[in-house]
């Protein structure tokens, strides 16, 4: 079975161990495509990290429009796509995405059987062309994916009637994400050793940051609080701290690469995802959440999109933008050492029933299977 995979996701290294686990299934020749690097709208570039490149090969390709997720497009696919012919093309983008219909339009141009990826999870009406783009993907996919459940729905609504899958777009490497004592002695971006909150991401609007830092002012002091990632929102979570008298209890730090996050995760007590729906925005899975839980560290997130189901059993939810209950949550684990051991072992056995790449790439691989015998299974919850 020849596969192409074509996705900007991963020049993300850490995600690449999906590919990894993939190309270990039988009959799979596998080819990932990528672009050089990603410009994130607000954040900044994601340079290509080549992490795990055994078993499959990994090709860049000239991209055009980076940075605009809806209209990027890669020149040269078509060619690449006629020349290996693959017998599965998945493509890893939204069903109204240009690329999509590009890659689409090419494979079964090859008689590719080709599947796309959407975690779109508002409803939201396309105007042209890209409401036709996504029917026609609809018209011609062999398989969709959605990574919520959410996202599947809309994509029933939006008139995609063929088989359906709701999957996670990558899983987590237990043993990279894996649990780890860090020493309570060793300080936190200078910082006196502490009991540690921490947030991993984008420093943007829709991730409730600034919320974060507000609850922190209302914990005791020994609370100190590290977030870890780029974006438009730095220099105001920086003036809020001042504001609240927080400045020496809060560390910034840089975005790290995806395999050094694990050592972040280490120096955490607590890992705190509180995103906020926007009008045009809500969270669509959460992935530190389920690094966080397979390193053992217990975590907080808001009730947004789809992070309660990620969670499950797995930490504590608090209703999103409610600064009070976000607050309570934090006392609460940060006061009972053994409350945050309980919830770090259940998240981590969560991640390994669910989430792991493996059990990703196993999932997908019967996916493709499906594909190439014209199963019509429909795999919705």
């Amino acid at each position: 079975m020849k596969v192409i995979i074509l996705s900007k996701a991963f020049v993300v290294g850490a995600y690449q161990r999906k590919l990894e686990e993939l190309a270990q299934l039988p009959g799979v020749e596998l080819l990932a495509l990528v672009p050089p690097r990603w410009r994130e709208p607000r954040v900044g570039t994601q340079k290509l990290e080549r992490r795990f490149t055994a078993g499959y090969r990994l090709q860049t390709l000239p991209i055009l429009l980076n940075g605009q997720h809806h209209t990027h497009f890669y020149p040269t696919l078509g060619w690449i796509i006629a020349r290996e012919r693959p017998d599965i093309l998945h493509v890893d983008e939204e069903a109204f995405n240009l690329a999509t219909f590009l890659a689409v339009r090419a494979g079964v141009a090859t008689g590719a059987r080709c599947c796309f990826f959407n975690w779109a999870n508002m409803d939201r009406w396309y105007p042209p062309p890209f409401n036709l783009f996504e029917r026609y993907v609809f018209r011609h996919a062999a398989h969709a994916i959605a990574g919520n459940r959410e996202a599947a729905s809309i994509i029933r609504r939006h008139g995609y009637s063929g088989p359906l899958s709701v999957l996670p777009q990558f899983g987590v490497d237990p043993e990279l994400f894996s649990p780890q004592q860090h020493s309570v002695q060793a300080p936190v971006s200078g910082l006196p050793s502490s009991v540690r909150v921490g947030y991993i991401g984008r420093l943007v609007p829709e991730k409730g940051v600034l919320g974060l830092v507000e609850a922190l002012a209302g914990l005791p002091n020994h609370v100190q609080l590290l977030l870890v990632g780029d974006g438009e929102l730095r220099p105001l979570i920086e003036r809020r701290a001042a504001a609240l008298g927080l400045s020496g209890r809060v560390a910034i730090r840089p975005a790290v690469s995806s395999t050094a996050v694990p050592q972040v995760l280490h120096e955490l007590d607590v890992l705190v995802l509180p995103s906020r729906t926007m009008p045009n925005w809500k969270e669509q899975f959460g992935r530190i959440l389920v690094e966080a839980m397979s390193c053992g560290v217990p975590v907080v997130g808001s009730a947004s999109g789809e992070i309660p189901n990620v969670i499950g059993e797995g930490g504590l939810v608090f209703p999103e933008g409610d600064v009070a209950a976000l607050r309570a949550a934090l006392a609460q684990l940060l006061a009972d050492a053994g409350l945050r051991r309980e919830i770090g072992q259940r998240g981590r056995a969560r991640v390994l029933a669910n989430y792991t790449q493996a059990a990703i790439a196993r999932q997908t691989y019967d996916i493709y299977m499906q594909m190439l015998n014209g199963s019509t299974i429909h795999n919705m919850p």
